[in-house]
């Protein structure tokens, strides 16, 4: 096997990016301490053609060099907005007509892999402080919890991590949808 090059990779422009269809998944950040897991999870939204990204409370917003640092230009292509608590995201995202769902450890919530996602719907998920995880609050506004299940002696993963894994579970059901981007040779 020998790696591809940039070439191969069909890498689109920023135009391109910007002008393709997103799948219909919006990630709001309750909170989220770190830079580096605001750019990263920036960088994972790219990646999957997430609609946009929702920055609440204290986490940080573009342009920082910490986000840079990981984002690594995903802050420019990725649509991202401000609001400023969780809460009154979701409270707007549930009357544009979104499913939304705390990813958070919750008596009752759904197994991840238990989750069908209906690339019909429009869905935003919530990840919480790197610490509390999402405010009670917010949980219980909204519609479900998705938990990742896990075996470790840890009960937790990093946000960005998480976000990487939900946000492809929600990207896996609208590859069916989409050109290949690969190719075997």
């Amino acid at each position: 096997m020998k790696k591809k090059t940039m070439t191969e990779l069909h890498r689109v422009s920023a135009e391109q990016y910007a002008a393709m269809a997103k799948i219909p998944l919006v990630v709001v950040l309750d909170n989220v301490r770190s830079e580096m897991n605001v750019g990263s999870v920036l960088r994972t939204a790219d990646a999957f053609a997430v609609e946009r990204i929702v920055l609440c409370g204290i986490t940080a917003t573009p342009p920082r060099p910490e986000i840079h640092k990981t984002a690594l230009g995903a802050e420019d292509s990725v649509a991202w907005e401000y609001c400023s608590t969780a809460l009154e995201a979701v409270q707007r995202l549930k009357e544009q007509g979104y499913e939304v769902c705390a990813i958070e450890q919750v008596h009752g919530s759904i197994s991840m892999e238990c989750f069908d996602v209906n690339p019909a719907k429009k869905y935003a998920v919530v990840l919480g402080n790197e610490v509390r995880g999402v405010d009670q609050q917010v949980v219980d506004t909204c519609h479900c919890c998705i938990e990742i299940p896990q075996h470790g002696t840890k009960h937790s993963l990093n946000v960005a991590n998480t976000a990487a894994l939900v946000m492809w579970h929600f990207f896996l059901p609208t590859l069916t949808e989409r050109a290949p981007v690969h190719k075997k040779e």
